[in-house]
């Protein structure tokens, strides 16, 4: 991907998530970037073309910025905190407009990206439950497949609007609800005097 190619989807991504796609123009995109419609068209076909690539592109700034909190992390529940932080950043910049506007004008890239979330993000947290286990901080008398499951298909609700109206529910208290839910659930009681250290400290 060439660093023009970058920058457009970075900054077109960055728009879609503060007011959403419907109402966005490839016009309105031109000027935003300061470049010409026809120049943006040399990179994409369409907007339907724009928001598929975009959703590939956070794909793999996900997996990026995972693997970082991975390599960084002491332990199972250190990491499984961090990847709830850097949730939490990425649900604060999507508008309820977009996800609206995914799901009914854009179906394809919503599925694209329920898709690849499900399979990397379940990646991670199967991951993440064995390197808990051995380190004896989960236990280890749970089915890690159908759990990593639900973690996955819960993080999808934090931003149902139909759950969780963002007028009426904090997403920093959402998730932090959401994370204590889940790791409180996984630990072992070594684990828990552990994770309530690393909650005292948040």
């Amino acid at each position: 991907m060439t660093e023009q190619e970058q920058k457009i989807l970075s900054q077109a991504e960055a728009l879609f998530m503060r007011v959403g796609i419907k109402s966005i123009t490839m016009q309105d995109l031109s000027r935003e970037l300061g470049i010409s419609k026809k120049t943006l068209y040399q990179y994409v076909e369409n907007k339907a073309d724009l928001v598929l690539k975009i959703m590939y592109n956070h794909a793999e700034e996900e997996i990026k910025a995972c693997t970082k909190i991975t390599a960084e992390s002491k332990n199972a529940i250190d990491e499984m905190l961090g990847i709830a932080r850097y949730s939490l950043e990425q649900l604060r910049e999507i508008s309820p407009t977009l996800i609206y506007d995914m799901k009914k004008y854009y179906r394809k890239s919503w599925d694209v990206m329920e898709r690849l979330h499900q399979e990397h993000a379940g990646g991670v947290i199967i991951e993440n439950f064995k390197k808990g286990i051995e380190e004896g901080l989960y236990r280890d008398d749970f089915d890690m497949n159908i759990v990593s499951k639900l973690y996955v298909a819960q993080t999808f609700s934090l931003v149902e609007e139909t759950i969780f109206p963002l007028r009426k529910y904090d997403r920093r208290h959402l998730m932090n609800e959401f994370i204590k839910y889940h790791l409180y659930g996984i630990v072992s009681p070594k684990g828990k005097k552990l994770l309530e250290k690393y909650l005292a400290k948040e």
